[in-house]
């Protein structure tokens, strides 16, 4: 390649995002149906789909799209759920057991939590309003969906307005953070131009969301002020809905055992653009390198180190293709890489089903099998019994949650 393209293809490498694998486009698709009823929302739309024989809503399931960058794609999100690559057909179960399927879009998936639970308060009064009958609402969602919906149903006890709700879930919810390698947020913000990586991962959902978020304006890596504000407000109104019988699930594994990567190895190195960059897994200790980052356009190098983390990318959780998706970019526009670990914890197990904090590595590796139940924020909870692919949608996990839906 000339020095032209490779300072091209330096600039283009940042146009991709890693977000909840099922709202994404899918390798093998699914018939999608036309929705019975469409409805625009504040900040939000949603698509409902009756359940068996119903000419209307009677027996509601609000289930929310998560994490990723721009306008969620409910088409993709309903294959997500139904069956698309080798997925568990979760709709099409909700639907012939008569349960009525509402999917919660959001105009932008990267908003504040506390912008997007207005959707989601707008789409629960809306079922209520428009339901034949008085049976309760399940109200839930999938990765930030699960967060979002837990805000909007606490704020609504907190106005004491009646939601109608008996069973709230959460479906590999980062209830106690999620985990972006620090290396790979500072390469989003190491692109030499605006990208869409470093505007997920500057947005303000992601600073709400991650347990600690590289910031590029200092180059300090903590807990954000936008996630310290939103804790604090969650705080405000109860920090859950107290009403509804809470379920949380998780695509990580319950014993403690996490993914086979050791701490400190080499996650990915890359040759060609970006000559001489380096990620590696995240380890324990005082000043550990992440990330080398070296580009040639403008010519620059940066040292990414981290101090007093837990070994957060090798910890049991759901996960994601991260640096997978990043080699792909990579590979595409001309770079050799040498990829080692592609998938990477996102949402640590006990992060998802809310049972310790997951700043040291004793609770982000805890057996939590060994653990009292009581332990958790949630009423029941499971794990998977692998770890998998974070909202992968699983037949053990996908049974356990519809065997609880209420009556």
């Amino acid at each position: 390649m000339s020095p032209q393209s490779d300072e091209k293809a330096e600039q283009q490498v940042g146009e991709f995002t890693i977000g909840d694998p099922i709202a994404a486009a899918p390798k093998s698709t699914v018939e999608v149906p036309e929705p019975d009823e469409q409805w625009q929302l504040p900040r939000g739309f949603a698509h409902v789909y009756y359940g068996g024989r119903s000419k209307g809503i009677t027996r509601p399931v609000i289930m929310a799209d998560g994490f990723n960058l721009g306008r969620s794609d409910l088409n993709w999100l309903y294959q997500g759920l139904n069956g698309a690559d080798g997925g568990f057909p979760l709709i099409t179960e909700l639907r012939q057991r008569g349960r009525d399927v509402i999917l919660l879009g959001f105009e932008e998936r990267t908003a504040s939590i506390l912008d997007n639970a207005e959707a989601a308060i707008a789409v629960i009064m809306r079922t209520i309003a428009e339901q034949l009958g008085g049976a309760p609402l399940t109200v839930g969602g999938f990765s930030m969906g699960g967060m979002i919906t837990r805000y909007a149903l606490a704020k609504l006890e907190m106005q004491r307005m009646d939601h109608r709700t008996r069973l709230y879930f959460s479906y590999d919810s980062p209830h106690r953070g999620g985990v972006v390698p620090v290396g790979l947020q500072a390469f989003a913000h190491f692109i030499p131009v605006a990208n869409d990586f470093a505007r997920q991962m500057d947005s303000p959902a992601a600073r709400q969301m991650l347990w600690r978020h590289y910031d590029p304006k200092t180059g300090e890596i903590g807990v954000a002020p936008e996630r310290k504000a939103f804790l604090e407000q969650l705080e405000r109104v109860g920090s859950w809905p107290r009403i509804p019988r809470i379920l949380a699930v998780a695509n990580g594994r319950g014993d403690g055992k996490g993914l086979d990567i050791k701490a400190g190895d080499t996650a990915l190195s890359v040759k060609g653009i970006y000559p001489g960059t380096t990620f590696s897994a995240q380890a324990q200790g005082r000043d550990v390198i992440v990330a080398e980052l070296k580009r040639r356009f403008p010519k620059a190098e940066k040292t990414i180190t981290t101090s007093g983390f837990p070994e957060t990318d090798g910890a049991p959780g759901g996960t994601l293709r991260s640096y997978g998706i990043l080699a792909d970019m990579l590979k595409k526009f001309g770079a050799q890489v040498d990829l080692k670990h592609e998938h990477v914890c996102f949402v640590p197990s006990v992060s998802a089903v809310a049972i310790r904090d997951i700043d040291q590595q004793k609770d982000l590796y805890v057996n939590i099998d060994e653990l009292s139940p009581d332990e958790s924020d949630a009423d029941d909870f499971t794990c998977s019994s692998k770890n998998t692919g974070h909202t992968a949608i699983t037949e053990e996990l996908c049974t356990w949650l519809l065997d609880r839906l209420p009556d």
